[in-house]
């Protein structure tokens, strides 16, 4: 409308940063602010169509801050697809923070490096399609436990993160029970033209019976104790394990007692035994009897 036809370079030296920022801004600007952004092809820049108020986003160096840690907080989901779309909003909202003297905290937090599965990103829209639709899929998978590849018919009810990996949780026809499935694993995946009611009480974690050790589903809640001892005890305390956990101390045995209730009972077991000579299982029965196995098995192993 002014006559003015800049093109990504100009903005780009004009503003002193890089043509992939502006490309990112001139992208969100026509598809989340709706503004009416076009480009002319004999003018070789870009125009408003019409008249436009770009609305103004006014935030505090505080919430600038907020922000800033919100995209470190992201970098969990650097492997997913979102990724990259949600730093792109965060820094459009923070950028003018920064430029008016505002700190920028990126940089002065860190997140410990963990190993993360590279998500396909094929898989991750195409399921992410069909939990907008309550479609069914369709897919091959061979599990963690049993390796041949069968052909799955499921009723995806969530998309669920753990630690750096993604899992699918839902409804597996033909096991008439809900399932996770890693995303890693799933191959020539499909929306069939069947869709699904999905239920009310949908959610993951409703399903892990008050526990907290990521994307296991069990099968029954279980009462778990387990007791920890020397360097273990605090790191036993510094995390919470379930909703109703319950702590006891035995200075003169020198150990930390923790009680809970969960279904995930097999994710209990690995985290007593990634604690090596430090952790015990009390209960339930089966876990003592395995962790005995487990431990009698390492003992043949040792030279």
């Amino acid at each position: 409308i002014s006559g003015c036809f800049p093109n990504t370079k100009d903005l780009a030296f004009a503003l002193e940063t890089s043509t992939a920022t502006i490309s990112r801004d001139i992208e969100f600007m026509r598809d989340r602010m709706n503004a009416p952004i076009a480009y002319d092809k004999a003018e070789n820049g870009y125009f408003y169509e019409q008249d436009y108020d770009m609305p103004l986003y006014s935030i505090s160096e505080k919430d600038g801050e907020t922000l800033a840690a919100a995209e470190l907080l992201l970098s969990y989901f650097k492997n997913t697809p979102v990724y990259e779309e949600a730093c792109a909003v965060i820094d459009l909202l923070s950028q003018s923070v920064v430029e008016n003297g505002g700190s920028d905290l990126r940089g002065r937090i860190a997140l410990a490096p963990t190993p993360k599965a590279k998500i396909d990103k094929d898989v991750w829209n195409v399921l992410c399609r069909a939990l907008k639709e309550n479609a069914v899929v369709e897919f091959d998978y061979a599990g963690r436990w049993n390796t041949e590849t069968e052909k799955r018919v499921v009723e995806p009810y969530q998309i669920v993160m753990d630690n750096g990996s993604a899992f699918l949780f839902g409804f597996a026809k033909e096991r008439k029970a809900e399932r996770l499935f890693s995303l890693n694993r799933i191959r020539n995946l499909k929306i069939t033209d069947k869709t699904f009611k999905l239920p009310k009480d949908f959610e993951f974690e409703s399903r892990c019976g008050g526990g907290k050790f990521g994307a296991f589903k069990g099968g029954e809640t279980a009462r778990c104790t387990v007791k920890f001892f020397e360097d273990s005890r605090e790191l036993a305390k510094d995390c919470i394990w379930a909703d109703d956990q319950k702590i006891t101390e035995d200075e003169k045995e020198g150990s930390t007692t923790i009680t809970f209730t969960s279904t995930q009972t097999f994710k209990v077991l690995e985290w007593v035994l990634s604690q090596g000579k430090n952790a015990v299982p009390v209960e339930p029965a089966w876990m003592v009897e395995d962790w005995k196995e487990h431990v009698k098995e390492m003992g043949k192993r040792v030279k």
